[in-house]
């Protein structure tokens, strides 16, 4: 099947941990994944506040003036760092999974795959985010898109899932 495109690298002269980068622009059904960021572990983290109160995305509300506590975004979205990579993505098949074009992904290798996770896999070669669905001894890669078709994995099919999507952020 090839080299897979991740290697390894040293993070920093103390560290042990490793991360993980991607080849870029790798395609298959109308999703492109590009860009993949190195992950490293920095010696400042940056914790930014946080409101203590819900926004309302309806009416408004009165709101207190107070900062609860402090969100940082690298443990709030990465719970295996040296397992954890990030995809850009281009094309549509997941639009009904809110992943839109040029949304980044945070993908962990470290979370088993399991029924309904969105994830990124290769079959027979070639790179797809898709959502795995598995019933019994069922096995297909679905798109959030009615206009790309299920990949239904059979035996003399080659599957390997490279990471389950656990996060997503985006510019507004």
């Amino acid at each position: 099947m090839g080299q897979s495109p991740f290697k390894r690298s040293d993070l920093g002269q103390d560290s042990q941990e490793s991360s993980l980068c991607f080849t870029q622009g790798l395609e298959l059904d109308g999703v492109t994944l590009s860009e993949v960021s190195t992950i490293e572990t920095a010696p400042e983290v940056l914790k930014l506040p946080m409101m203590g109160i819900p926004i309302q995305a309806g009416f408004p509300s009165p709101s207190d003036d107070y900062v609860e506590q402090s969100l940082d975004l690298n443990q709030f979205m990465i719970a295996h760092p040296s397992a954890t990579y990030f995809v850009r993505v281009v094309g549509d098949s997941m639009i009904e999974a809110h992943i839109q074009e040029n949304d980044y992904l945070v993908v962990d290798r470290a979370i088993a795959p399991s029924h309904n996770a969105i994830v990124i896999a290769v079959v027979n070669g070639e790179l797809t985010l898709k959502r795995l669905y598995r019933q019994g001894g069922l096995v297909e890669l679905r798109a959030e898109n009615p206009a790309y078709p299920a990949i239904r994995i059979t035996g003399d099919m080659e599957l390997v899932i490279w990471g389950v999507v656990s996060g997503i952020f985006r510019k507004v």
